[in-house]
C-alpha cells in the first residue's frame, strides 16, 4: 500500500471515530428551565408510618396508640407491660402490618391489639404474631368494629380470644393455638378460610350468624371444634379430637365435604334445616350426624361412631328430615329415626349392632338385608346382580 491509500484510510478511520462519539454523546445542551432533583423522597420509598413512641405515641391505657387513618407498621418487637394493650386503634381505615414481628405481652397487661373507640370500621391487621397477652390476642370485636381484616396473624397464649371480629369481617390465613378462649370469634356476615385452630380452652372456631367458614382445622380444643350460630355455610373442614362435637351448628345451615373424627361428644351436630352432604364422620363418641327437624342427610360416610359411648352413625330427633345415600356402619345402630314423618332412601348399613331403629309411620324404601348375598365370587368382565331388587329407593343392609 502507498502513502496515499495510508493517509486516506487514516482521515477515513478518524471521521468514523468521531461519528460514533457524537452519537453515544447524545445531546449537549441541557434542558431549558431550572435544574431540579431526581432522587426520591423518605415518603416515596415508605409511604407507611413506623409505629414507634414519635408516630404513635401511647397513653394511660396504650404502649402505642393509632389515632389517625392510614397505613402503619412494625420495625421490631413489641414488648408488653402490665395493664395496657400493645396497640390500640382509635381511627376507622387503618391497615397495621405487623411486619413479620411479634407482639409478646405479659400477665396482667391487656389486648395485643384492640380498638379503643367505638364502632369503627375499615381496620386490617395482618403478618405477625400476638402471644401471651392479658386478654385478646387482637380484638375488633368489643368495641363493634366492623368490616374489618386479620390475614397471616399467629395467635398463641393469650388469656381471652386469640382472634376477635365484629360484623363483616374477613380471617384468613391465621391460627390460633393455646388460647383460654375461643381460638378465632367472629360476629355475622363473616368469612373464615384457611385458618388452624388448635388446643383452645373453648371452642375453635365460634361464629355468629350468616357466615363462611371454608378449609380451616379445628384439633383438641376443650370446646367444640367449630361453632356456628343461623345460616352458615361449612365446607372442606376438619375436625379432630376436640372435647365436645365436632361440628355444630344451628338452624338454616349447609356443612359439607368435612371429615369429622374422634371428638369427644357428636362428630356433627345440627338443629333445624340444614344440609349435611358429602362428609365423613368416624369414631366419634356419642351420634355421627345427630339432627334435630327438616334436614337433609345425605351421601355421608358415617362409620364406628359411638366408639366408646352410645351413639348411631345418623340419629334424628324430630321429623321432615331427608336421610338419602349415607353408608353407616359399625357404630351401635346404623340409622336412628325417633320420631314420625321423615323419608330414608338408598341407604346402606352393614356390621351395627343394631342396623336400622326407625319409629312408626315414617316414608322408607324397602330395607333388603344381603348380609349372605348369593352370588359367587366375580372374576372377568360381567356379571349378574346381587341386589335382588330393581327399586330405586331401596336400603340394603350388607
Amino acid at each position: 500500500m502507498n502513502r496515499t491509500s495510508i493517509a486516506c484510510a487514516s482521515v477515513l478511520s478518524l471521521a468514523l471515530l468521531g461519528a460514533a462519539a457524537l452519537l453515544a454523546a447524545g445531546p449537549l445542551s441541557p434542558p431549558a428551565g431550572p435544574v431540579t432533583s431526581t432522587y426520591k423522597t423518605l415518603t416515596e420509598v415508605e409511604p407507611r408510618v413506623a409505629v414507634n413512641a414519635a408516630n404513635t405515641p401511647g397513653d394511660a391505657a396504650n404502649l402505642f396508640k393509632i389515632t389517625q387513618p392510614g397505613s402503619y407498621y412494625l420495625t421490631g418487637n413489641i414488648a408488653g407491660v402490665v395493664g395496657k394493650n400493645g396497640i390500640g386503634i382509635a381511627s376507622s381505615g387503618v391497615t397495621l402490618d405487623l411486619n413479620g414481628f411479634e407482639l409478646l405481652g405479659v400477665a396482667g397487661s391487656l389486648d395485643g391489639v384492640g380498638t379503643t373507640a367505638s364502632s369503627l370500621r375499615n381496620i386490617a391487621v395482618v403478618n405477625g404474631s400476638v402471644r401471651n397477652w392479658g386478654d385478646e390476642g387482637v380484638d375488633l370485636l368489643s368495641l363493634a368494629a366492623t368490616n374489618s381484616r386479620i390475614d397471616g396473624v399467629l395467635a398463641s397464649a393469650n388469656t381471652g380470644i386469640g382472634i376477635s371480629t365484629g360484623n363483616g369481617a374477613s380471617v384468613t390465613n391465621c391460627a390460633a393455638h393455646q388460647n383460654a378462649s375461643n381460638g378465632i370469634n367472629a360476629g355475622s356476615g363473616c368469612t373464615i378460610a384457611n385458618c388452624t385452630v388448635y388446643n383452645n380452652t373453648n371452642h375453635g372456631i365460634f361464629t355468629n350468624t350468616a357466615c363462611i367458614v371454608a378449609s380451616c382445622v379445628a384439633y383438641n380444643n376443650t370446646g367444640t371444634g367449630i361453632n356456628t350460630g343461623n345460616a352458615n355455610t361449612i365446607s372442606n373442614c376438619s375436625a379432630y379430637g376436640n372435647a365436645s362435637n365436632g361440628i355444630s351448628t344451628s338452624t338454616s345451615c349447609t356443612v359439607s365435604h368435612c371429615s369429622v373424627y374422634f371428638n369427644s361428644e357428636s362428630g356433627i351436630g345440627t338443629n333445624q334445616g340444614t344440609t349435611i352432604a358429602d362428609c365423613t364422620v368416624r369414631s366419634n363418641t356419642l351420634d355421627g350426624i345427630a339432627c334435630v327437624a327438616s334436614c337433609v342427610i345425605r351421601g355421608n360416610t358415617c362409620s364406628n361412631n359411638g366408639n366408646t359411648g352410645d351413639g348411631a352413625n345418623i340419629h334424628t330427633a324430630g321429623g321432615d328430615n331427608r336421610i338419602e345415600g349415607n353408608n353407616c356402619s359399625g357404630a351401635d345402630r346404623g340409622i336412628d329415626v325417633d320420631a314420625s314423618g321423615n323419608i330414608i332412601v338408598r341407604n346402606t348399613c352393614s356390621g351395627n349392632t343394631i342396623n336400622w331403629v326407625i319409629a312408626a309411620n315414617n316414608v322408607v324404601g324397602p330395607i333388603l338385608d344381603r348380609t349372605a348375598p348369593a352370588s359367587a365370587a366375580i372374576s372377568g368382565n360381567s356379571a349378574a346382580s346381587s341386589l335382588g331388587s330393581t327399586e330405586p329407593n331401596a336400603n340394603f343392609t350388607y
